[in-house]
């Protein structure tokens, strides 16, 4: 029940940070989600970084690292916004922006991954 709790808590933050993010007033001509992008990015570049400081440092209290991991990070981040996003911007003839958008989208979040793990090496 604890980690129910601690997850749940991490969430509210995660969205809450996330929410405020999209009040940023950050708008493309073509529609493109910058916003999305960053928060995906950054928050791969997080949970990579909790991941391995988690792994290296036993002493970091493991439902800590449950609520940051999958609360924050997983309440911070959206998956579902990013295939919406795209769906929206292929149904409304983006073709071109769509495929820049998915394309970055996943090479960005895993290089954040990668960047994050030899930032602690």
């Amino acid at each position: 029940m604890l980690e129910c709790i601690l997850v749940g808590i991490g969430g509210f933050i995660g969205s809450v940070l996330r929410y405020l993010i999209g009040l940023i007033p950050i708008e493309t001509d073509n529609g493109f989600p910058v916003k999305t992008l960053a928060i995906n990015v950054v928050g791969s570049f997080f949970i990579s970084l909790i991941v391995v400081l988690a792994a290296r440092n036993k002493a970091i209290n493991p439902h800590f690292v449950l609520m940051l991991k999958v609360g924050v990070c997983g309440g911070f981040t959206t998956f579902s916004t990013f295939a919406y996003e795209s769906a929206e911007l292929m149904k409304s003839g983006h073709m071109l922006t769509a495929f820049a958008y998915v394309c970055l989208s996943i090479v960005l979040s895993v290089a954040a991954v990668f960047t994050a793990q030899m930032l602690l090496k």
